[in-house]
This record gives structure tokens, C-alpha cells and sequence, in this order.
């Protein structure tokens, strides 16, 4: 525990939180995704690389940049999850209105 009481862990790893990234944005450049999940650009890179390496994700490139596809028929790796594809989650996570949101919206 830090000295205010809290803890510094999430619930994602930053792994799923550069894959969830790169599934709300195929195009993203990895200088953004580091400063969305809080890594440097290096550390992004890296889980790219791994992310690639497992079959989760291609890279295609596209004149200077990247572009990424997701395979989301590769089945996640814990045995916990054994049998669930990647892509049920990133469903359940990727960018919608939560219900907050959509109340807030409404009042608006």
C-alpha cells in the first residue's frame, strides 16, 4: 500500500491495455498508446512485439506508419480463460457509452 492508503495496481495488465488501445484505433501510433496506458514508447513496443509474437496481432505497414489487425479469434492464454477468443473481450471493453455516460448525455 502507498502512504495514502491506496494500491497502485488495475484490473488490465498493460499488455490487454495496449491491445485495447490498438482495438480502438487500428492506426494509432504507439507514441499515443504509451501515453494512454501511462508506459514509455519503448515499453509499448515491446508488448507489440509479444502481442505479435502470440498471434494476437499483425502489423501492417502503411507508407511510414503502422497499421494493426487483430487477430481476434486467438484464444487468450491463461488457462482460466482457456477456450475464450481474445475478441470476446475486447467487445466487452472497447470504447462505449456506459451507462453513466449515456445518463449524463441524457440530462444534457
Amino acid at each position: 500500500m502507498s502512504s495514502d492508503g491506496s494500491t497502485n495496481w488495475t484490473f488490465l495488465t498493460n499488455h490487454a491495455q495496449v491491445l485495447l488501445c490498438i482495438a480502438n484505433d487500428p492506426d494509432i501510433r504507439l507514441r499515443d498508446v504509451a501515453d494512454t496506458v501511462g508506459i514509455t514508447e519503448r515499453a509499448a513496443q515491446r508488448i507489440v512485439v509479444d502481442l505479435a509474437e502470440a498471434g494476437f496481432l499483425e502489423r501492417e505497414r502503411r507508407g511510414r506508419r503502422n497499421r494493426y489487425v487483430i487477430n481476434e479469434k486467438t484464444e487468450m492464454r491463461h488457462p482460466a480463460q482457456e477456450g475464450y477468443e481474445i475478441g470476446d473481450l475486447l467487445d466487452l471493453l472497447r470504447q462505449v457509452p456506459s451507462s453513466r455516460n449515456r445518463s449524463k448525455q441524457l440530462q444534457h
